[in-house]
């Protein structure tokens, strides 16, 4: 967090949160609501989007969850509730100085290592990670299911035509992980909250 909202934080410690203002797009696009109807208002706004790369860079610096995963923007001495259309972090793949896949946040920060992965009843791949639960942008997704193999080094083609209910371990290809691999599972479409640790809504 930056420290010029840590000072505001402590000089006006009582400012009330407020929610229906800014939202994360399933791109990992910040939406401004205007007029503070993003949700829960009979007439929801869609909100526009923020371009600045300033005001960007600093919601993605002060962006931060509490601890029953409701995730914000700390915009000074006020708390900014995030509706998350996709998930607390949209990712992207990249490649790392030796040209190895690694995943990107929205925000440009390394994402992993990767506890679990999941794919929901729509072709949706979440992870989990320390940093939270995370959603593969779709310009992305054909990307990251090619870059993912079996613990064996085999990919995903023939598990994802016939996916097993018991899952499957994983590893990024080329990605140094561990040879256990790490888990995919299914996900149900009315689980992901519980199971990903995060509100959608605060």
């Amino acid at each position: 967090m930056d420290d010029q909202v840590l000072a505001a934080m402590a000089r006006w410690p009582n400012v009330p949160a407020v929610r229906g203002w800014l939202s994360l797009s399933a791109r990992g696009q910040w939406r401004l609501h205007p007029h503070g109807r993003g949700w829960g208002a009979p007439d929801e706004e869609p909100g526009e989007a923020i371009t600045s790369p300033q005001i960007v860079a600093f919601i993605g610096r002060n962006y931060l969850a509490d601890d029953t995963g409701r995730w914000f923007f700390q915009n000074g001495p006020q708390r900014v509730y995030v509706r998350l259309d996709g998930a607390p972090w949209i990712l992207g793949l990249d490649a790392d100085a030796r040209g190895r896949p690694v995943l990107r946040t929205h925000t440009g920060r390394d994402y992993g290592p990767v506890t679990h992965w999941w794919l929901d009843p729509e072709g949706r791949l979440y992870a989990r990670s320390g940093q939270g639960a995370g959603l593969v942008a779709d310009r992305d997704l054909a990307r990251v299911i090619d870059a993912l193999r079996t613990h064996d080094g085999r990919p995903l083609d023939d598990w994802l035509e016939n996916p097993d209910p018991a899952g499957i371990a994983v590893r990024l290809a080329d990605a140094g992980r561990s040879p256990a691999g790490t888990p995919l599972g299914l996900l149900a479409a009315d689980a992901l909250e519980a199971t990903l640790g995060f509100v959608r809504r605060p």
